[in-house]
Formats: C-alpha cells, structure tokens, sequence
C-alpha cells in the first residue's frame, strides 16, 4: 500500500502533546501537558504538535515543516506522540518538496504564536 499526501497530513493532524519556545535557552521544547512546562516557557507560546508542525505561507495555505517534525522525533517517544510511518517516509523524502495544503487548524492559534 503506497502512502499519499492526504494520508500524511491526516498523520500530522494525529501529533499528541505541546510544544512551547522556552525563553532562556531559545529552543522549543515538547512536553505532554500543559502544566509541565515551568515558568521559562511563555503561556502564548505552547500550541499542539499537531499545529507546531505546520507553518503559515500566506492567508489560506500552510507547509508540513520537516524540520519542526524532526524536532519532535528527536524526542524519542514517538508512539506517545503519535509518530507514525506516513511520517516517518515524509522525513525521510527530502528529495521531495514539503507538502503545502489548505488548511483550517485544528484549533485557533494562540496570539504571539510564532508559525
């Protein structure tokens, strides 16, 4: 079974835990809840994988980033997160342009949320 765009945005929109940019260090970082971030990670800041993984091109499309996916696998829980094989196949094609769809997201961006 050959695996298609559509299968891996639906992936991407399957990504569990949040991810927020810690202030101090300058690095996102990725956590399971909201609470166990601390103090050096602003509140604005955290969003879903699921929205950390897309970035904004212009008013109605966005990019499947693959090096904000990478930043997740690099976590080293993946079935926690969710990281499945349409994903794990689009890191590694990158002899193949970003997936750029039109998109809703799953859930409003917080303000100051960097895309």
């Amino acid at each position: 079974m050959s695996i298609t765009s559509a299968d891996i945005c639906h992936a991407a929109d399957q990504l569990n835990g949040l991810v927020g940019f810690h202030l101090k260090r300058g690095v996102h970082i990725f956590r399971f809840s909201e609470d166990a971030f601390g103090l050096d990670v602003a509140q604005e800041s955290l969003q879903p994988c699921s929205e950390f993984v897309w970035r904004a091109l212009d008013n109605d499309r966005q990019v499947l980033c693959r090096q904000r996916l990478a930043l997740l696998l690099e976590q080293h829980v993946d079935d926690r997160l969710n990281i499945g094989e349409p994903l794990r196949l689009y890191l590694k094609r990158v002899d193949l342009p970003e997936i750029i769809a039109e998109r809703t997201p799953l859930i409003q961006a917080r303000p100051g949320v960097a895309h």
